[in-house]
């Protein structure tokens, strides 16, 4: 049996905010959990994530915000992938940060298929991805997926 090559994960703070722990421990769990992550660092653009996604052939990216701006940049950050012709239905799209409940069913809209709140743990932000990338692996029947839009 052959070893599956790590997750490749962007970790991404859009705007001007810049409190950056929660990313930079996010960002040091998946590392810890052997998936291979970029982080971008503070004060990105939205076409600067769009950019490193698409340099960096990731399949995860992951937004941190604090600022209450994500649904100014949200937005904008999907709209630069697509630009780039970054398909959202091959990458998982996650956030994290201060967002409120009612904002949360306009994020899934846009492609974030999980939200990640204060409380989350690194445990449950690791498994979410695993399990979405053991999804994107194999069928049922054992064939690859290719394409499917499962959501662990």
């Amino acid at each position: 049996m052959t070893e599956e090559p790590p997750i490749r994960v962007l970790i991404a703070k859009p705007g001007l905010d810049g409190h950056e722990r929660g990313a930079k421990v996010v960002a040091r769990a998946l590392r810890d959990a052997g998936m291979e992550v970029i982080y971008t660092g503070i004060r990105q653009t939205p076409e600067m994530i769009a950019e490193a996604a698409l340099e960096e052939d990731v399949a995860v990216v992951g937004l941190s915000i604090l600022s209450g701006a994500h649904l100014e940049l949200f937005p904008r950050v999907v709209q630069a992938l697509k630009d780039r012709d970054i398909d959202l239905d091959e990458i998982l799209l996650f956030a994290g940060g201060i967002i409120p409940d009612e904002d949360i069913p306009t994020l899934k809209k846009l492609g974030f298929q999980e939200i990640f709140r204060p409380g989350a743990t690194t445990g449950s932000i690791i498994e979410y991805v695993r399990r979405w990338a053991a999804s994107r692996r194999t069928s049922p029947d054992g064939g690859a997926k290719g394409g499917s839009t499962a959501t662990p």
